[in-house]
This record gives C-alpha cells, sequence and structure tokens, in this order.
C-alpha cells in the first residue's frame, strides 16, 4: 500500500524521507529516547509505522472492510464521532491490539462511514444513496479469497500473496469519476468528502501518515522541501512528555479526473482529496487524563479558535500552550495523578535480597527501591477534533453544509457486524498486565515468612 501511494502521490515519498532524517536526528541528539525504544523493544517500529485513511459509503462496504482487516490480524478500536465537528461521518481505527502484533504490523486505517442521514438534501440522499448501492468496491477475487480465508482459518503463501494483490485494488486511485459533472458539484456543495466518497469507483486512500519523533521539527523543514504545511499542528501543545497525538499534514492535492458530461463524454475536470500528513505519538491518558485533556483543549478554543486558514495560527498556539500549563509535564507526576497508562517492568540485577516480604507485594514500593520501573504507553488511537481539523484545512469547511453532532455507536456497530474495543479498557488490561507481571516476578519473596 505504501508503495502504490508513493507511486500516484510522489509527494508522500518526500514526506517519508524528511521523517526518517527528522527521527534519525533526534534519536542522536536524545540517547535517553534511544535508549527507552529499544529497552521497550519499540524502536524498530517508528521507521514502519504509518496509518492509512479511507472513507466507505455503505454498511456493506464497511462490514466487508471489517472481515478483510481481521484476515491480517486487525480489530476495530474506538468510536468516533466526527459530526461533532462538522464532518458528516463516524469512524473507527482498524488496528493490531496486542503489543506483539503491533511490532509485527506498526499500521492503522482509520475508516469512516458516510453518514447520508446527515445530508438535508433528500433528493441528493437518494441519488448519493442508488449511486453508492450499486458499486462494488471488492474484485471477486478478493470476496472469494475473504470467504475462504474464514472458512479455513487463513490463506496459505500464495493466496496470501494474492489476496493483498487483490485488496490492494479497493484502495487504488481512480481518475474517472462514476457520477457526472451536475451531480458531482451538488454532492460537492453539500461537503467535499460527501463528493469523494460517492464520487469514485472505491474508497481510495486519502492519506498515509508516517510516524515521527519531532513533529515540530518536521513541520518547519516542510516548505523548505517544497511542502506547504498547515498552519497549526492538531492535538496538545508541544511537550517535554508527549500526550495523546499530533498531527500536521500538507494540503490536498488539485488532481486531473474525468466525468461524464450529458452527452455521456468524457470531459476534464479535477477533484481535491488527497494529502500528506505526519504524526506525533505520545503517552495514552486515562479517563482522567482524557477529561482534562479535553477540558483544557475547549479552554484554549475558549479564547482563540483555530482559523481553517491559519490566519490566528500564532494566538491560537499561544493560547493552548497558556491552557495546558495545568497538565503536569512530568513522567511521574503524570502516572501518581492517574492521568496516563504505563508499562511497568522488573529492573534487571536488581539485588532481590534487599527486598523484604511487604515491600516485594507492593509495586509503589518496588518502584521507590529501584526493582520496578515505567514507560509511558503509546497511544495507538485517533482523536476526533483533531481528524476533523485535518479534514477542514484539507477539504474546506466554507460554503458546504453544517452538520450537527449526532453520535450513534449502537447503529455504527449494528452496521459494522461487531462491537468495537473499547480503548481505555484496553490500555488498563495493557497497565494491569505488567503490573501483575512484575508482582509475580517478587512473588516468591512476598511469600516468604
Amino acid at each position: 500500500m505504501s508503495s502504490m501511494y508513493r507511486t500516484e502521490v510522489p509527494a508522500y515519498g518526500t514526506l517519508l524521507s524528511l521523517v526518517a532524517k527528522v527521527n534519525a536526528q533526534t534519536l542522536g541528539a536524545s540517547p535517553e529516547l534511544r535508549h527507552r525504544l529499544e529497552k521497550t523493544d519499540t524502536l524498530d517500529r517508528i521507521s514502519e509505522e504509518r496509518h492509512g485513511a479511507i472513507r466507505v459509503g455503505t454498511a456493506a462496504e464497511l462490514s466487508m472492510l471489517r472481515r478483510v482487516f481481521a484476515i491480517m490480524g486487525m480489530y476495530p478500536v474506538g468510536y468516533y464521532d466526527l459530526s461533532e465537528a462538522g464532518v458528516p461521518v463516524h469512524s473507527t481505527a482498524f488496528r493490531p491490539s496486542s503489543d506483539a502484533a503491533l511490532k509485527i504490523n506498526p499500521f492503522r486505517v482509520f475508516t469512516s462511514l458516510l453518514r447520508l442521514d446527515l445530508v438535508a438534501d433528500r433528493e441528493l440522499r437518494d441519488e448519493a444513496r442508488k449511486i453508492l448501492e450499486a458499486r462494488q468496491i471488492f474484485t471477486d477475487e478478493a470476496i472469494s479469497l475473504i470467504e475462504k480465508a474464514e472458512a479455513d482459518g487463513g490463506l496459505n503463501v500464495d493466496d496470501a500473496a494474492l489476496f493483498v494483490q487483490e485488496i490492494l485494488e479497493t484502495f487504488r486511485w481512480h481518475d474517472h469519476a462514476c457520477v457526472n459533472t451536475d451531480l458531482y458539484y451538488r454532492l460537492h456543495d453539500a461537503h467535499r468528502l460527501i463528493a469523494d466518497v460517492v464520487s469514485f469507483k472505491g474508497p481510495h486512500i486519502n492519506h498515509l501518515t508516517p510516524r515521527t519523533l519531532n513533529i515540530d521539527a518536521v513541520q518547519d523543514l516542510m516548505p523548505a522541501h517544497g511542502i506547504s504545511p498547515k498552519a497549526v499542528i492538531e492535538g496538545p501543545p508541544t511537550r517535554a512528555c508527549p500526550i495523546l497525538l499530533r498531527q500536521t499534514s500538507f494540503k490536498a492535492l488539485e488532481e486531473n479526473v474525468s466525468f461524464r458530461n450529458t452527452l455521456g463524454q468524457w470531459e476534464a475536470g479535477s477533484h481535491t482529496a488527497r494529502f500528506g500528513e505526519i504524526e506525533q505519538r505520545g503517552i495514552a491518558l486515562t479517563p482522567k487524563g482524557r477529561a482534562l485533556y479535553d477540558q483544557l483543549l475547549a479552554r484554549s478554543r475558549e479564547v482563540v479558535r483555530p482559523a481553517a486558514d491559519g490566519s490566528n495560527a500564532e494566538a491560537y498556539i499561544a493560547a493552548l500552550a497558556g491552557a495546558f500549563n495545568a497538565f503536569p509535564d512530568d513522567w511521574d507526576d503524570i502516572r501518581v495523578n492517574g492521568l496516563g497508562y504505563f508499562r511497568y517492568s522488573v529492573v534487571e540485577c536488581f539485588p532481590l535480597n534487599t527486598l523484604s516480604p511487604r515491600e516485594a507485594a507492593n509495586i509503589e514500593t518496588l518502584i521507590a527501591m529501584g526493582a520496578v520501573q515505567f514507560d509511558p504507553i503509546v497511544y495507538e488511537d485517533f482523536l476526533p477534533v483533531s481528524a476533523a481539523g485535518i479534514f477542514q484545512s484539507n477539504l474546506g469547511d466554507d460554503a458546504s453544509e453544517k452538520f450537527a453532532a449526532s453520535p450513534s455507536q449502537r447503529e455504527f456497530e449494528d452496521q459494522l457486524g461487531v462491537p468495537v474495543l473499547d480503548e481505555f479498557a484496553h490500555y488498563e488490561s495493557l497497565e494491569k498486565a505488567s503490573i501483575d507481571a512484575c508482582l509475580r516476578h517478587f512473588k516468591p519473596i512476598a511469600l516468604a515468612s
């Protein structure tokens, strides 16, 4: 997929090179960071890690994608209502869930389902629905292999290679629209994202996102590499201890597209949808930490709401930094205050004979004595306000219908075919498992009398 997208969008290759350069410089300047990544066996993930994003139009398409990703060990995590930010979709992220699986496949696909029910124009809504219901975004061979994998519990080497080849066709860019020019612009005027989902043969990748260790450096260097970044990095401000997710992007490409005219002939036009994005990931926050994050983000936007054109970027960045002074910026402070999730591990070569049974049974005592260490658990998921901010800065939010917040997780899960995994419960289980493993290590001492 990465190779295909680099061919389709050459600027993506430039982005990968820039991110690799910044990551190497960041690791070179911070031996402590390199050591922590090596210690937690996550260093190799950085250069490979990325996420993609696609948008589908029907429940049937979403359900089939769920089956596709399940074959690759990727499952729906989290529910995101982007209508709260004026984008008529709701979404989930397909990704591996276990630590071991993420080390093998550090890839996520943020998948959005168009919500035609939010479109006020009934005639336009009905036309769009007919077009979506008539298309088939998967090849016959892909469907056959999906069914075979489900029946047999997997695929052999040859079938797996064919499966990848056939599924790539679903995500490939198509430059011939399946709507005429008039309908395209009616969809476009309702919302550019609606036009993007409905007007083409399939849900082309609209971006792939490499992970950087220093998003501010990438943002500063992009113009020198011929890439114009959005004015404001989405998410929390720059911090010594990164939290959640920060994202930036370059403007969506204006691409040549052909439309049918009223005579059935192809005529030249253009479409804007695909863009480049970069992300920096921090610690996963607990419900308490996330509530504080949401509160501080809202507070900053009460002072300055970022304009889509970036005209008030400096004022917004200052307001954001000021608001987030209230969020602890020290790993131990974050941990002690119950704001983030951590992975606990036994310190090698710690002299066990220095521990009493009572000390060996208490995780906080073990930490204080230096027998157990902790590292932040990386946030593997997404932020709806940030995602919507990226969409709007690239697709434009002018001259579009405004959509009221309308979360509907139960409806989404019915259309998906399974419940989504609750991200908070998942991170909590990872943290608890690591604590239990540490206590098991010291259990013989704790049981001693």
